[in-house]
């Protein structure tokens, strides 16, 4: 069991680390209303989650690399946190657009990565 929470706790540190830098990159370089950064980690990260799950890895790969690491990565409560204050502002396109941009290209590209998972283990 405390090897399973080191895993998990080792990715987590990693992805954390890994979402923190890639938000800060994005955001100095964008100027929108929009949280770009924010969109781009969770989708990458459902791409991602959806490729290894489609590889059908080991437990030991899936705890540390989906569990820990993107765990960590994707960031569900900035998501809602940022929907809820685009409500608030009544920026309602923004609001519309990400809330359709984030469900429906997430489900898409965690559909595509595991169509491809499932193509590389075979």
């Amino acid at each position: 069991m405390l090897s399973k929470l080191l895993l998990v706790g080792a990715g987590g540190f990693i992805g954390a680390i890994l979402r923190y830098g890639i938000s800060q990159w994005i955001s100095k370089r964008t100027v929108s209303t929009l949280p770009v950064a924010t969109l781009f980690v969770n989708l990458l990260g459902s791409f991602t989650l959806g490729l290894l799950t489609g590889l059908d890895l080991s437990n030991f790969s899936v705890l540390f690399l989906g569990t820990g690491i993107l765990g960590a990565f994707t960031t569900f409560s900035t998501f809602k946190l940022e929907s809820v204050q685009l409500r608030f502002k009544k920026n309602w396109k923004i609001f519309v657009l990400y809330t359709v941009l984030s469900y429906t290209l997430g489900i898409a590209l965690a559909w595509t990565g595991f169509q491809l998972g499932g193509i590389f283990s075979s």
